[in-house]
């Protein structure tokens, strides 16, 4: 058998088994036969496939219907009748838009393709309300639009208008998200660039005050203070302990931790003093110490 018509087969199958009630009507009653003697059950007929069959069954009596609407003619043409058309949709007062060609034949190709359009519809229509259920609002948003395009259905159509609101909710929900993490990765892209130009000016700096401080302390013993052997006892080798603890302010210096600390980063790394220049303690014991390394030289 042909692909495109086992194609087509199979959506008939399809909707059978979505409505399986169409099996009882006229047209295709012989496959429910078929079904029953391959021992299969059909299911009965629900009210809805029954009524239908008797308003196919019934037909009017044309001299009747047209006896009784001559006889409930008013005889009169004007009438006093008020009736509320309170949400009556208005009449269509736009031109006429263009139709399809009227004349052009439906070929098999024309009617395979539609049956399969139709197929994929039921199918995203049960997606869509899957996904409904589940709480997945874009999801079911995408799936139910998509039946509408296909195959416009009225239920799909209304439970969209019900999904929409809330997965544009979600969508602009997103996009925010979205923008707010560019931004704040922009933001830390720049704080990078502008803390390493910072460090780069602040290593210049050092580097700048490093070289002024060897050529200004240059002339004293290892570059004063780091060429003093050993720290603070090689410098009381030098001067002698009772010359420098006969001052009292050096010896208060000397008491005190952050004096100390400072006085041995600038003893490793004279350059380091530029960092100590606004502390008065510090640069207090550098200026008597270099008064007696002067008065020693």
């Amino acid at each position: 058998m042909e692909p495109h018509k086992v194609n087509k087969l199979w959506g008939n199958v399809k909707l059978c088994k979505q409505d399986p009630s169409i099996l009882h009507t006229e047209e295709i009653c012989f496959l429910k036969e078929w079904v029953e003697n391959m021992g299969g059950k059909v299911p009965p007929a629900t009210e809805k496939a029954k009524s239908e069959e008797n308003t196919k069954e019934v037909k009017p009596d044309s001299k009747k219907v047209e006896e009784d609407l001559k006889a409930d003619k008013p005889s009169s043409e004007e009438s006093d009748l008020e009736i509320d058309n309170e949400g009556v949709i208005k009449p269509d007062t736009d031109a006429p838009q263009e139709m399809g060609n009227e004349s052009a034949k439906i070929t098999e190709e024309m009617m395979d393709l539609a049956n399969d359009k139709k197929v994929a519809a039921i199918e995203a229509l049960n997606d869509g309300k899957a996904h409904w259920l589940l709480g997945h609002w874009e999801e079911a948003a995408h799936d139910l639009a998509l039946v509408c395009k296909l195959d416009y259905d009225e239920d799909a159509s209304a439970t969209l208008k019900e999904v929409q609101p809330r997965a544009q909710k979600i969508a602009e929900h997103r996009r925010k998200y979205e923008q707010k993490r560019e931004e704040r990765e922009i933001k830390e892209r720049i704080e990078r660039v502008k803390k390493a130009q910072e460090e780069h000016e602040r290593a210049q700096r050092e580097e700048e005050a490093r070289r002024q401080s060897g050529a200004q302390y240059g002339s004293f013993p290892g570059g004063f203070p780091g060429g003093i052997p050993g720290g603070v006892s090689g410098m009381a080798g030098m001067l002698g302990l009772n010359e420098i603890l006969s001052d009292p302010e050096v010896l208060a210096a000397m008491q005190d931790p952050e004096v100390m600390v400072a006085f041995q980063d600038v003893a490793q790394n004279p350059a380091n003093m530029s960092k100590y220049q606004s502390n008065p303690k510090v640069m207090n014991l550098i200026s008597k110490l270099s008064a007696k390394f002067g008065g020693q030289a």
